[in-house]
C-alpha cells in the first residue's frame, strides 16, 4: 500500500490490484469521486477503465502502454476539480409519487408523505457512482431525513422507471429486476438504453433534481 498526496491535502491510499490495476481508497466520498473524473478529463494514455465506487476507484491499465508506476505518478500531479457535481449535465426526473413503500418512508422519517415528496424533491442529488445492473444510480444527496432501512424481504420484479430509498441513497431502477429498496413513486424516463452512446443516462457526477411529474 502507497500513500498519494494530491494537491490541496487530499491524502489517497493505492494498492495494486492484480497485474493491471490500481484501487485507490479514500475516507472522503466526494474527494474520489472528484478523483475519478478528473482522471477521465486527464485522458492518461494506457489507462483503460476509471471505475468509481463508494469508498474506492479502480483504474485499469493496458501493460503495452504504460505501467502501474507511471500512473501513481501521475495521481500526485491531478488537480481535483471543487465541484463534485457535473451541473452542466443536470438531469430532471418527472415522478409520479404512488410507490407501494410510500407510507412506509413517510411514517418512518416522521415527515408523513407531502414531507417525503417536498425533500425528495428539494435536495439536490447527484450520482456517486453506478452498480448492482447496467444503468443503476446511486444518488447522493444532503438530505439525511429521508435515510430508510431496505426492505427487510426483497420484491422479485421491482418494474422498471421505480423511485426509491435504500439507506442514504436514493436510485432509480432502469430495468425490471429483483430489488430490495423501498419504492416511493415511478417515472418514464429511459435511464438505460443500449442504443444510446452512452448507453447510461446517469452517470458518476451527473447532477439529478426530482420533479413531480404532470
Amino acid at each position: 500500500m502507497t500513500e498519494v498526496s494530491l494537491p490541496g491535502g487530499a491524502t489517497l491510499e493505492v494498492r495494486r490490484c492484480g497485474d493491471t490495476g490500481l484501487l485507490i481508497e479514500s475516507g472522503d466520498g466526494d474527494v474520489l469521486r472528484s478523483l475519478a473524473g478528473a482522471l477521465v478529463a486527464a485522458a492518461i494514455p494506457g489507462i483503460t477503465e476509471v471505475v468509481p465506487a463508494m469508498r474506492t476507484v479502480l483504474v485499469v491499465i493496458d501493460p503495452r502502454r504504460t505501467n502501474l508506476g507511471t500512473v501513481r505518478d501521475a495521481l500526485r500531479r491531478l488537480t481535483l476539480a471543487e465541484k463534485r457535481t457535473d451541473q452542466a449535465r443536470e438531469v430532471h426526473i418527472p415522478v409520479v409519487y404512488d410507490g407501494e413503500d410510500l407510507d412506509f418512508v413517510a411514517t418512518h422519517t416522521g415527515l408523513g408523505v407531502a414531507g417525503v415528496i417536498e425533500r425528495h424533491q428539494q435536495t439536490q442529488w447527484y450520482v456517486g457512482f453506478c452498480g448492482f445492473a447496467p444503468g443503476f444510480a446511486y444518488l447522493v444527496g444532503d438530505n439525511t431525513q429521508l435515510e430508510v432501512p431496505r426492505r427487510g424481504e426483497s420484491r422479485v420484479r421491482v418494474p422498471a422507471g421505480s423511485v426509491a430509498l435504500a439507506g442514504t441513497f436514493a436510485s432509480v431502477y432502469p430495468r425490471e429486476s429483483p430489488g430490495g429498496w423501498q419504492l416511493i413513486g415511478r417515472t418514464d424516463l429511459t435511464l438505460w438504453d443500449v442504443s444510446a452512446d452512452p448507453p447510461a443516462l446517469l452517470r458518476p457526477g451527473t447532477a439529478v433534481r426530482f420533479t413531480e411529474a404532470s
